[in-house]
């Protein structure tokens, strides 16, 4: 990678860790990104709202590849002190997206200045910490022929400036569940005059261990209670509305919708017996990432090409990313480069994207873009 693109990428890097911007509202973020690559490239700008891409076209144009990086951030404190430290109280880029958008930036710049046989799109995503982002931006796919598209995020705990890949379902689908139950309320001291929905939502969660139990499902499935809330506190008064949130997740999406419908039939049957009102609400909704093999296999020759240290995942994260939104609608890989064994976890407070990590990233995608 050229020293001053490289630079330009670790400035532009710096300059939007400063300036953080959680999911759906990273409107300064987007303006700087395209601001960057108008002042440094020629490349085509297509603005689609919360979200954009560039685009070389290729002189000779044999295929349509596509990269993606996120941008959005987290609403975690910044603690540590840095030169370019979040000016924004209660927001910080703590899971490293800002490294993600500046890798993807500094390689357009070498696109720009070195060429491509194929026509390459940087696509520049919003959200992916919601899991909005992707399902906005998969339009791009379709109304391009996007032939491939890969990303790569940033992991610790991972032998540092190394490339992970895995075959297969790399992350897990998930999705955040909320049952609401209302009945009657009634004085305290008369519980037979009302209808109370803590009984049914205890029953709710006693099934759960049988939901996820492993000697029934292929792969792992989770299902994490995140809250129950029922009545307030007023001693006087028999509680009658409550809500129980969950996190479901599984390695197959089959799986998932199979604990989402058993989750949904417990509820209603108890709802019924008790004689509640009930209702489901969804958010925070990420599907299984699937990579393709033959996406993989190019970024294991990407690595021995260039001698980028390289190894084998052996099994897929159970947290969650939107980038499977993609790899439904063509094929693609997602990938990872190691922060190193012991350096602090994503989503802390002492986490920092690493910079020597751009120009690893960089220089895989060209490699990638050339395949």
């Amino acid at each position: 990678m050229e020293k001053k693109n490289l630079d330009l990428a670790i400035q532009l890097r710096h300059e939007l860790h400063a300036h953080p911007e959680l999911s759906n509202h990273e409107v300064w973020t987007k303006q700087h990104l395209i601001d960057f690559l108008k002042e440094n490239t020629k490349l085509e700008i297509v603005d689609r709202g919360r979200w954009f891409y560039a685009i070389y076209h290729s002189n000779v144009g044999k295929r349509n590849v596509a990269f993606r990086a996120d941008f959005d951030a987290l609403p975690i404190e910044e603690t540590i002190e840095l030169p370019y430290g979040s000016k924004f109280p209660g927001v910080s880029h703590k899971c490293g997206h800002d490294g993600h958008s500046a890798t993807l930036a500094g390689f357009a710049l070498e696109i720009d200045q070195l060429g491509s046989d194929n026509n390459i799109f940087f696509l520049f995503q919003h959200a992916e910490e919601t899991g909005d982002g992707a399902a906005e931006c998969a339009v791009f796919i379709k109304e391009n022929n996007i032939d491939e598209i890969f990303a790569w995020h940033n992991m610790s705990g991972f032998k540092h400036n190394t490339v992970f890949v895995i075959d297969g379902t790399a992350h897990c689908a998930s999705k955040g569940m909320t049952i609401q139950m209302e009945g009657v309320p009634s004085h305290a001291s008369e519980p037979e005059k009302g209808i109370n929905p803590s009984f049914a939502i205890a029953k709710i969660i006693d099934a759960i261990p049988g939901f996820v139990d492993p000697e029934i499902n292929k792969g792992i499935v989770l299902c994490t209670v995140v809250q129950v809330d029922i009545g307030a506190k007023a001693f006087g008064v028999n509680a009658s509305k409550g809500s129980l949130r969950m996190t479901i997740r599984a390695l197959y999406e089959e799986e998932l919708d199979r604990l989402q419908k058993n989750l949904e039939d417990i509820a209603k049957a108890e709802a019924g017996k008790y004689g509640l009102k009930v209702r489901f609400e969804y958010q925070d909704e990420f599907p299984e990432t699937a990579n393709y093999k033959e996406s993989s296999d190019k970024i294991r020759q990407v690595c021995k090409e260039k001698g980028i240290p390289m190894k084998e995942l052996t099994e897929a994260f159970r947290g969650s990313e939107d980038f499977g939104h993609y790899t439904k609608l063509t094929k693609g890989s997602y990938c990872y480069i190691g922060n190193g064994e012991n350096y602090p976890n994503l989503h802390s407070y002492e986490y920092n994207f690493r910079d020597d990590l751009i120009e690893t990233g960089v220089e895989l995608f060209k490699g990638l873009a050339e395949q």
